[in-house]
């Protein structure tokens, strides 16, 4: 239905459009802050809004649900959307500048960058020429970021409030219903645009349709419901489910979930929909009944719910295995989009507006975070803490809060950046580092050591702040992926803790643990495996749906890594055959085609190259070798081990 609004009816929105104007003036706000629920009306307004501004200024676009959540992400997008070559922001902005009297980049759907606001407004938004303008479109409130920033001017605050009632009458009636039956039904559609376009396309077809009144939830679940309903055939309902559970659709994605129907097809089907939406890299239904949409499937056939998101999950693997770099990032929020755990989905994009704001620390930040460190650590710890601070600031970030009093802050450090001085010296990093030479990680990966955070008031127990340093360092792990292979921490009290980490992943190194000032700091550490972040997202996707997670394949090491901990090599040929029916869990894959695409041979014959070679496969798998199954007279199918009990993570195993 996005793509369906007329913009010409953005009736009760005429306040909001003239305030949005400011913009234009050389003395008013450079940002704007346009933010309401789902279905409220925020692109359809910044589409006026552009289409108005059209002759006066130049737009560059931006929908944040297709870019990666990292100042390259936003930087390269932005760069191809103005068909401009610059790596460097000052350099693009530069060049944006140029372009016309008056610039606006348009960030839509913004709160898919929750991990990147506070570069958004400590970086993007500070260094916007004179003649730049930006507006950021999401659906939380603007978080404490934007009012405790160092802006030029005060953000343009614009929340989308309901429409009124008389305005809510007013649109029923231009979307064809009569006067006194939109005036009757207003006041139970709360105001919310796309209920109103629901509610009138069902009473269009079904005069008779008795409206409840109840919340707006329950409204839009019930306009669903009667949607589907009209949809037509099974088929067509069966698309729209299968849509509603994954975060866009594709004509790949289409095959996957319906191997019966064609995908072109079914594309051009679920595009005709009145609720859905063209997306830069798909199709997606709009938010607001794709929740309730979801949520029906998922009371009512659960087994088809799971059985949709193991599908989306089997054809993304492969995409995460085969993508290019520019296009990774999609299939990665593909595969968070399946995971329903809130421990990880919170820990990428959390639902809740963040209070505090994390920020590179600054020599001004100084004595405040002393006060902090004399406060909860001893004097070991606070030695080892003043020497990262004096050698290396650029590790620190600090948590400030509104009025901009430091709240908290995290250190993290690139061992393969610091001072070897500095990592010998400190207790803590010393046993990373020997950990790290004791089980190396594979050439061209990378090690993060998160040494320490801590809060004013919590120390390092669980709070604001150290919720805010998480966050901060889900961003750094983007950043650093591919190359990022490993992370450590500390803490003095693992058990506020044991139950996320479990499900994220990390293990307590008990042989680790350093005693400073007369208390266990423990350590964790967390081994992304094949794949850096991507691959530990799957495979935490994978672990939920109950699909395999144990894939023994090591690309970057061109080895086997064993579930007891042993690698071993592979030749070139093990590796190429093992990668080729990884890339195609559960495909039966034939001799024939093993020839042709691994050893790039025409042969069609029968040949035992392909079985010798999985016979070595299997001696060097072990336990493991019935992942390789033989498919009787066709070939070879790779099927991933289950997944291994996770492991007590106080235990120290």
């Amino acid at each position: 239905m996005g793509d369906r609004v007329v913009e010409d009816e953005l009736i009760g929105r005429e306040g909001e459009l003239a305030r949005l104007g400011d913009l234009q003036a050389g003395d008013g706000p450079r940002v704007a802050l346009l933010h309401g629920v789902a279905g409220i009306g925020k692109t359809a307004l910044l589409r006026r809004f552009v289409r108005d501004s059209s002759g006066e200024a130049a737009c560059w676009w931006l929908d944040c649900r297709a870019i990666e959540p990292t100042p390259e992400g936003c930087i390269e997008a932005l760069g191809r959307a103005a068909e401009a070559e610059a790596d460097r922001l000052p350099d693009l902005l530069e060049v944006l500048a140029g372009r016309a009297p008056l610039g606006v980049i348009v960030l839509d759907s913004v709160e898919a960058w929750r991990l990147l606001d506070t570069w958004l407004c400590h970086h993007l938004a500070t260094r916007l020429p004179g003649n730049l303008r930006l507006v950021l479109a999401g659906r939380h409130r603007p978080s404490v970021h934007w009012v405790a920033g160092e802006l030029p001017s005060p953000p343009l605050d614009l929340p989308l409030a309901p429409l009124t009632m008389e305005d809510a009458g007013r649109l029923l009636t231009r979307l064809g219903l009569a006067p006194a039956r939109g005036t009757e039904i207003a006041a139970r559609l709360h105001g919310h645009p796309l209920a109103i376009r629901l509610a009138a396309m069902t009473l269009r077809e079904r005069p008779d349709h008795r409206l409840s009144a109840a919340s707006l939830q329950r409204v839009m679940d019930e306009l669903t419901e009667r949607y589907l309903a009209d949809a037509g055939d099974g088929r067509s309902r069966r698309l729209l489910e299968g849509a509603a559970v994954v975060r866009r659709v594709t004509v790949p994605l289409l095959r996957a979930l319906f191997p019966d129907q064609d995908p072109e097809m079914a594309y051009d089907a679920l595009r005709r929909q009145d609720f859905t939406e063209t997306l830069p890299d798909g199709l997606g239904l709009h938010e607001a009944v794709k929740a309730p949409l979801a949520q029906t499937l998922h009371a009512r056939d659960p087994e088809r719910f799971l059985d949709y998101r193991r599908r989306a999950w089997q054809a993304l693997k492969r995409r995460t295995t085969t993508s290019a770099s520019v296009e990774l990032w999609r299939y990665t929020a593909d595969m968070l989009y399946l995971i329903e755990n809130p421990v990880v989905r919170e820990a990428f994009f959390p639902t809740g507006t963040q209070e505090l704001v994390m920020q590179s620390a600054r020599p001004a930040h100084g004595d405040a975070m002393a006060r902090i460190v004399a406060t909860h650590e001893g004097p070991e710890g606070q030695r080892a803490l003043r020497r990262w601070w004096r050698v290396h600031p650029e590790t620190f970030v600090v948590a400030r809060d509104a009025a901009g009093k430091v709240q908290g802050f995290c250190c993290r450090i690139d061992p393969a950046r610091a001072s070897l001085d500095c990592l010998e010296e400190d207790p803590i990093t010393a046993s990373w580092q020997a950990h790290l030479v004791a089980s190396p990680l594979p050439e061209g990966q990378r090690a993060l050591f998160i040494r320490r955070w801590l809060s004013r008031e919590d120390g390092d127990a669980p709070g604001e702040a150290q919720a805010g340093a998480w966050l901060d360092l889900k961003r750094t792990y983007m950043e650093m992926r591919p190359s990022l292979g490993r992370v450590y921490l500390t803490v003095t009290d693992l058990a506020p803790y044991a139950a996320v980490a479990s499900t994220l992943g990390f293990r307590h190194l008990s042989t680790h643990d350093v005693r400073l000032d007369g208390r266990a700091h423990a350590t964790a550490v967390l081994d992304f495996g094949a794949g850096s972040v991507d691959g530990w997202l799957a495979r935490l996707a994978a672990a939920e749906l109950g699909l395999g997670t144990g894939e023994p394949l090591d690309r970057q090491a061109r080895e086997l890594a064993l579930a007891d901990g042993q690698r071993l090599p592979l030749t070139p040929l093990e590796f190429g055959l093992f990668g080729y029916l990884v890339d195609r869990e559960g495909e039966a894959v034939s001799r024939e085609r093993l020839l042709r695409e691994v050893w790039h041979s025409d042969y069609t014959g029968w040949s035992n190259k392909v079985d010798a070679v999985v016979a070595g496969l299997r001696r060097k798998l072990g336990p493991q070798a019935g992942c390789i199954e033989t498919v009787t007279g066709v070939g070879y199918r790779y099927r991933a081990p289950p997944p291994d009990p996770v492991a007590d993570f106080s235990s120290g195993r």
